[in-house]
């Protein structure tokens, strides 16, 4: 083959040219086996019932398949410098509910029809014109004139993609920029073409020209004006303050016209029912009693009814980007809105936006505790939220009308939602002493008695009444006098009501931490320090030898076990129920949103600038990149992003040299036209082999195996029973394909002749891993099963579904626990059968363990002695499981290592607190 030739072919075999065709979905791929996989994993319809239990002989044979606040007057502080109605719920039923003005509209709602829900009546969400005439229902959105071909200010695709990839993802410095473009320029000389951008300074200039995002840093200045001393003044009475931030409207009209999640916002406040027993279900912020109780009160003013109610969540956090370097720390404001799902606001996808720069008022050490500084710093911190949420305040009683993501126009009603923030930012905001509660009366001396709630009418009253003494509102109630929260310059706020559950540091690194602390002061007081340590080193070597799992954080060095916890924001969401009723599930509210945030909004624009007054820099970069983000935004929706470069280009030259289409290599599709279709999946090489085109959308807890089978494995089960070390493998899977045939059949496998038996005698291909997609309450998870280290395989374990058809029988109940010693797949008569070799383990007991609430289970043995061994079906496994070793009381060996784990030991626990999911079906 000619060289040209050759290489056009390498290059054609990388295209990814085959486009998944959920409505929205941008993706490619090369093969059809590859989309089909995509499809499951990110556009399942998934139901939240428990998975089909497979006829199957007994778990334990040796075969088993399977209101308004008066306004404040401005604090003489600062000086700035300007640079429920009635209503009716019913039943579901098979009809569509009624939408009568005086009820409430109920719909279906949820993977499975399992969720139904009731919807405000009056803050409808309805559509408009782009002057506010409402529209009828159905109406299609005003027409959008584009040029799906127009990349402006970049000249086409690969500049745009290049400027994204230098500026934003891998962030070179303007020096390396320089060099690369340099070399790529060598390269494309003798062609008569040139790089993307001629240098840096290209990319900055085009980079500043985007329109798109385009949200301009402001900013103003503070100053103390009270009285100053004329002899010996204190310096910050003096100085002026900066606080830059962005145009508040222009931030939140962003996040509600961002197109890519339009999808994954809820418009009216809704609460959420499942269909049996009629639980009510919280999630996202709008399914909470809090956004409906405020659309409760925006209603009784009837120009509002038909609106959209959009809450303001925001959140607020210092962070320090240096330690050498003078002044290294910032204050960041954040905004996000309530209407965007939860799981969106915790990815990277532009619905936490950072909103500006706070001032941290800084003194002497003479002069840091003095009263009037500290007034001073409590003070500035609230005046400039209120100066920074101004603009926002004439549509808290006035709707104005925006355009969201789908295209329409609404009427919107904004509101100050919860704010996200530690103990420290919570005492400032609530103008509270430290050491008491923001939301309580309660000090951290009396937590476990009974206190009233805070609230604004009851600290005004207060006010009134103790008006002349400072001391009994600090001594008695906790409250800092002469301090005017920001909230009292906005409808409908109460300070007090807006506090957010903070699960990073209250529950992970306060509850977590002081355990640690008490266990070791513990040890300490009843062995001594010499035998406290020696048994700390033996809970080191315990947490050590736990077998890692997804989700949890793995402390080989031991010492990591205060933070041994997983998916605790979830898990932990069982102590804080009254907020979860206000605002959902607290994982959407976390401080460890804004906390992620801090890297890309501080930490990197600040490494990449000159560390000399930072700040502008920083400014620079973030809105740079907020350009280049809303651009890709834009080109997205425009239907300009499909593909890659390469894929874009070749379907060009498609069209324009139809000689051009090449054999495929490596099982790679070749490039058809529009009129040809796709290759079927039986034409894909035996690397697609574990991803069937027919598995099915409405899934439970579906398993996948990996896309590529392992080449140096078994191909053959005899094979495979030498490597695992299974001599009846063959025979195991005789009986499983008997039970595949014969579901019905009702013999133990040891009644069944081995004669009459499939016999299987084809190749087989083993993979190293499989992914378990499964409904969980409050997101979609994947997980990994079985991986293989190149220290020593790793087996992990499985929930396998045996009792789950029986109604009766509810979490651990429903499942045995199982080990997977290889994921293998076959063709037996044109089925394709993907299959897992499992050892089973045996519950102890009918009933948790008293002490630690888990299961305990042990490894399974036939009467003979030998390893209870199986080969069942992948549709049996719900999700992966984690165990952890009972320990004893005896000190374990040093040279224990994770992969020992289920080999060493012969009681385990079932970990339910692994995560949120596994505390529900290992309960």
């Amino acid at each position: 083959m000619p060289p040209a030739d050759q290489n056009a072919r390498q290059q054609n075999s990388r295209v990814l040219q085959l486009p998944c065709d959920h409505l929205g979905c941008n993706r490619y791929f090369k093969t059809p086996a590859g989309r089909t996989k995509h499809k499951h994993a990110s556009h399942p319809v998934i139901t939240p019932s428990k998975p089909p239990c497979l006829s199957s002989p007994s778990p334990h044979s040796p075969i088993h398949a399977s209101s308004p606040v008066p306004h404040s007057p401005s604090s003489p502080l600062f000086k700035p410098e300007i640079g429920t109605a009635d209503y009716e719920a019913f039943e579901p039923a098979d009809e569509p509910p009624p939408t009568w003005s005086h009820m409430i509209e109920s719909e279906f709602h949820g993977p499975g029809d399992k969720l139904y829900r009731n919807y405000h009546p009056k803050l409808s969400a309805r559509l408009c014109d782009e002057s506010g005439g409402f529209l009828d229902t159905g109406a299609p959105p005003n027409p959008v004139v584009t040029n799906p071909k127009d990349w402006a200010p970049f000249d086409d695709h690969v500049q745009f993609e290049t400027a994204e990839l230098l500026y934003t993802h891998i962030q070179l410095l303007a020096p390396q920029i320089d060099a690369l473009l340099d070399l790529w320029g060598a390269t494309l000389l003798e062609h008569n073409a040139k790089p993307p951008f001629d240098n840096c300074r290209s990319l900055y200039n085009t980079i500043d020209s985007i329109l798109l995002g385009d949200v301009k840093w402001q900013r103003f200045k503070v100053q103390y004006t009270g009285d100053i001393p004329p002899v010996n003044s204190p310096p910050w009475m003096r100085q002026s303050y900066e606080v830059w931030y962005r145009d508040v409207r222009k931030v939140v009209h962003q996040i509600l016209g961002n197109p890519s999640y339009a999808s994954e916002i809820d418009l009216r406040p809704f609460r959420e029912f499942a269909t049996e027993g009629d639980e009510r279900q919280y999630k996202d912020f709008m399914s909470g009693d809090w956004a409906w109780d405020q659309a409760d009160i925006i209603v009784e003013d009837e120009a509002m009814h038909g609106s959209t109610f959009v809450p303001i969540i925001l959140g607020s956090d210092k962070t320090a980007v240096s330690v050498a370097t003078g002044n290294n720390e910032f204050y960041l404001l954040y905004l996000s809105i309530g209407n965007v799902r939860n799981n969106v606001r915790r990815a990277h996808r532009n619905a936490l936006v950072l909103l500006g720069f706070l001032a941290i008022p800084k003194t002497t050490k003479e002069h840091s505790s003095d009263m009037a500084f500290c007034m001073f710093r409590r003070q500035l911190f609230h005046s400039s939220l209120s100066m920074i949420l101004d603009p926002l305040k004439h549509a808290m009683t006035s709707p104005e009308v925006v355009k969201f993501g789908d295209g329409y126009y609404r009427h919107v009603i904004y509101g100050l939602g919860p704010y996200i923030a530690d103990y420290e930012e919570q005492a400032l905001l609530a103008c509270i002493v430290r050491g008491w509660c923001a939301r309580c009366q309660a000090t951290r001396k009396n937590l476990d008695d009974d206190a009233l709630m805070r609230c604004h009418e009851f600290t005004e009253a207060l006010f009134r009444e103790a008006c002349n003494s400072l001391a009994i509102l600090w001594d008695e109630y906790g409250i800092v006098r002469d301090l005017v929260p920001f909230t009292n310059d906005f409808p409908r706020a109460d300070i007090h009501q807006l506090i957010a559950p903070d699960i990073l540091h209250q529950l992970i690194k306060g509850c977590f931490k002081d355990h640690v602390d008490w266990v070791e002061t513990y040890l300490k007081t009843r062995h001594g320090t010499k035998e406290a340590e020696r048994i700390l080193d033996d809970i080191d070597r315990r947490i050590a030898a736990v077998t890692p799992f997804t989700g949890l954080c793995h402390f080989p060095q031991g010492r990591g076990f205060k933070q041994w916890t997983g998916n605790d924001s979830k898990a932990l969401m069982k102590h804080y129920p009254q907020l979860i009723r206000l605002f959902g599930a607290p994982n959407g509210l976390c401080s460890s949103i804004t906390e992620c945030k801090h890297i890309k909004a501080v930490k990197e624009p600040y490494r990449h600038s000159n560390k000399y007054n930072a700040i502008g820099q920083m400014l620079l970069t973030n809105q740079c990149l907020d350009k280049l983000a809303n651009c890709r935004i834009d080109f997205t929706s425009r239907g300009m992003l499909e593909g890659t470069c390469l894929s874009a280009k070749l379907q060009t030259l498609q069209f324009l040299v139809p000689a051009f289409n090449m054999p495929s290599v490596d099982g790679a599709p070749q490039i058809i036209s529009e009129s040809q279709n796709p290759p079927p999946a039986s034409t894909q090489a035996d690397d697609d082999e574990g991803v069937p085109d027919d598995l099915p959308m409405n899934l439970s807890g579906h398993v996948e195996l990996a896309r590529t089978r392992q080449r140096k494995r078994a191909r053959t089960i005899e094979a495979l029973a030498i490597e695992i070390a299974v001599p009846n493998l063959p025979s195991l899977l005789s009986h499983f394909l008997f039970y595949q045939q014969y579901p019905d059949d009702s013999r133990e496998a040891s009644e069944i002749p081995i004669t009459d038996c499939p016999h299987f005698e084809g190749s087989i291909s083993v993979f190293n891993s499989a992914s378990v997609q499964f409904y969980a309450p409050s997101d979609l998870s994947g997980l990994s099963a079985p991986l293989w280290r190149n220290e020593a395989p790793q087996y992990d374990c499985v929930f396998v579904g045996t009792n789950v058809s029986d109604p009766s029988e509810t979490g651990m109940r429903a499942y045995d626990i199982a080990r997977v010693f290889a994921f293998f797949a076959f063709k037996y008569k044109g089925i394709h059968y993907p299959c897992a070799v499992i050892r089973w383990f045996d519950k102890i007991g009918d009933s948790p363990d008293e002490d630690t609430g888990m299961w305990m289970v042990r490894p399974s043995f036939l009467p003979s002695g030998s390893p209870n061994f199986s080969i069942i079906h992948t549709d049996a496994i719900y999700r992966a499981a984690h165990l952890i070793p009972v320990y004893g009381n005896q000190l374990i060996p040093h040279d224990i290592r994770p992969h020992h784990s289920y080999d060493v030991f012969h009681t385990f626990y079932v970990n339910k607190y692994a995560d949120h999911h596994m505390f529900e079906i290992a309960g």
